[in-house]
């Protein structure tokens, strides 16, 4: 048996490089990105693809207290037979049981928590490929960008959570001598300790095309912050954060912990055991990932909680000017392509004046930019194999049902097109749709088309973007945001239109960064400023919102003059 303080020290180094890390916002990564076997070995893809397939059509093996019956409810984009089936949740049973799991979690401390957090992202780690094709056949992310999204980087979320919550947690000295001076008598003396307690149960509450990613920092954060984690899976994606609960239950009991200290609740689809959690007084801290419409309703109604959200948002481009006109369609081009334009990232509204833009390969107008973007599309996506890793599978039918009616509107200048996959026949992919407005559509725009679903929409002038962007931001919310220009004036415009609006902004984007894509100990995502989100990965009111530090004091001896 290993204690927690044990693997404090094992992993000492890595947190402390990960709180620098996150402090400086510079690049590191804990976890490397590429397959590769000179990275993780001869054997490890091979025993990650043996160990996915050895899950299929049976019971998944992990123990839920209190569980009632199974479920069996995931359906793989690729057409895979998955037939894995899950214990089926008691919400009452998983609460009562992570109750009884926190006083001994809290007596660990932060230091032993994030001890065991550490060795459970690094056991998480040694299972990255059988989580990545866990997460290409929940999801449809393609198998690279599920073993890069699903795995490391989302491993990378995970210990920037840890390192976030144990630097909070530990400002204050866990004990103190006081000594209070007083004329003409002996100093008052007293020893102080402080306790990080946590807030009370917590429920992770999952997505399907991110499970891990987005699931990740609450847990890791809660866990080190003190409180029991309920993991409540979306019903499309259980299979990645059913491995990821499984790995943490062990971690657990190696450590002379209960490993209720983690549980998995997993539902049938409508069972809504999420707001029957969510509400129930003994749950205090929430952490969501999806709609909108659910996202609000958990912060109207669990009311007892701390509510961590992220939803839906209009993404923007704002294009003024460049000096890469290549650059920026290829950039463009594959922002919109990636993963069928299933992340919250991805942009939605291109923002063009109706005067057009100036670019170093002469001056283009919107048609004339419309058409050169749906030219930079095929080409990025001409050839099936590339276009296949580049989009994945289409997520569910939601997805395809805000495409096909986005074609049935007129505008269309880049229609979306199948594409079919050598490997996976069965497998549903799409290119991007991109459709031209005017800023008077408003209607159409302001509404979230989450999926391969992009508007070109024209505007009176640059100015005339940068106040549609800020005023419909502000009003339905934004996870990113672009802007292409020339001019120190219209950037530094942006710039005051993005403060205002609570977004995250970048600029003239023409390499190998992408506006949808963030980096771990860096990139800030989310802002808590805007309807999206309420709170940023990784911020400080993301970790503090979710313990307390309880204080207590005693009188010592007044030590003896020598």
């Amino acid at each position: 048996m290993t204690q927690p303080a044990e693997l404090y020290q094992t992993h000492r180094e890595l947190l402390a490089r990960a709180i620098e890390a996150a402090a400086a916002r510079d690049y590191w990564s804990a976890f490397p990105e590429s397959p590769s076997k000179s990275v993780y070995g001869e054997d490890a893809a091979p025993a990650g693809e043996r160990a996915f397939t050895a899950l299929l059509g049976k019971p998944f093996p992990i123990e839920v207290p209190g569980a009632v019956g199974t479920v069996s409810t995931e359906r793989s984009p690729y057409g895979l037979e998955l037939g894995v089936s899950y214990p089926k949740a008691d919400a009452l049973a998983l609460i009562a049981a992570a109750r009884a799991a926190t006083p001994a979690w809290r007596a660990a401390g932060p230091e032993g928590r994030a001890g065991v957090a550490a060795e459970i992202l690094r056991r998480i780690n040694a299972h990255s490929f059988e989580m990545a094709h866990a997460v290409q056949h929940t999801t449809g992310q393609a198998f690279v960008m599920a073993f890069q999204a699903g795995g490391a980087h989302a491993q990378d979320r995970g210990l920037e959570a840890v390192a976030c919550a144990l630097a909070a947690s530990t400002r204050t000295p866990a004990t103190a001598t006081w000594a209070k001076p007083q004329r003409g008598a002996d100093p008052l003396h007293l020893e102080k300790t402080a306790t990080v307690v946590g807030r009370g149960v917590s429920v992770v509450i999952g997505c399907t095309t991110f499970p891990t990613w987005n699931s990740y920092p609450g847990l890791f954060a809660s866990l080190v912050a003190g409180n029991p984690v309920i993991v409540k899976p979306h019903p499309g994606a259980v299979l990645p954060l059913a491995i990821t609960v499984r790995i943490c239950r062990e971690v657990l009991a190696e450590a002379g912990l209960n490993p209720d200290v983690v549980t998995l609740a997993a539902e049938e689809p409508g069972d809504g055991i999420a707001a029957t959690l969510a509400t129930h007084p003994d749950v205090r801290v929430v952490d969501f990932t999806g709609s909108s419409d659910f996202g609000d309703w958990l912060e109207a109604n669990a009311r007892q909680a701390v509510v961590y959200t992220e939803k839906s948002g209009l993404n923007t481009v704002i294009v003024d000017s460049t000096d890469d006109y290549k650059g920026l369609l290829r950039n463009l081009a594959f922002s919109l392509s990636l993963y069928s334009g299933q992340m919250c990232t991805t942009p939605q509204n291109i923002l063009v004046p109706r005067d057009g833009l100036d670019t170093d390969a002469g001056h283009r107008s919107p048609d004339e930019f419309g058409a050169d973007l749906a030219a930079a599309l095929d080409k990025l996506l001409g050839d099936p194999r590339r276009a296949a890793g580049t989009l994945g599978a289409i997520v569910n039918d939601g997805v395809l049902g805000r495409l096909t009616e986005a074609a049935a509107a007129p505008g269309v200048i880049h229609p979306s097109t199948e594409v079919a996959d050598e490997q996976y026949p069965g497998a549903v992919m799409r290119t991007p749709l991109v459709t031209r407005l005017d800023a008077a559509d408003e209607k159409v725009y302001t509404r979230e088309w989450f999926g391969p679903v992009s508007f070109l929409i024209t505007t009176d002038s640059t100015e005339h973007s940068l106040r549609v962007f800020t005023e419909t931001v502000r009003a339905h919310g934004a996870l990113s945001a672009l802007v292409h220009s020339t001019s120190p004036q219209v950037l530094a415009a942006a710039r005051e239109a993005a403060l205002d609006a609570g977004i995250h902004l970048s600029e003239n984007l023409t390499g190998g960064v992408f506006v949808n894509q963030t980096a771990a100990f860096s990139d800030l995502h989310g802002t808590g400023a805007n309807p999206a989100a309420t709170a940023a990965l990784t911020d400080d009111w993301f970790v503090t919102g979710r313990f307390f530090t309880l204080q207590s004091r005693r009188h010592i001896p007044v030590p003896e003059q020598s």
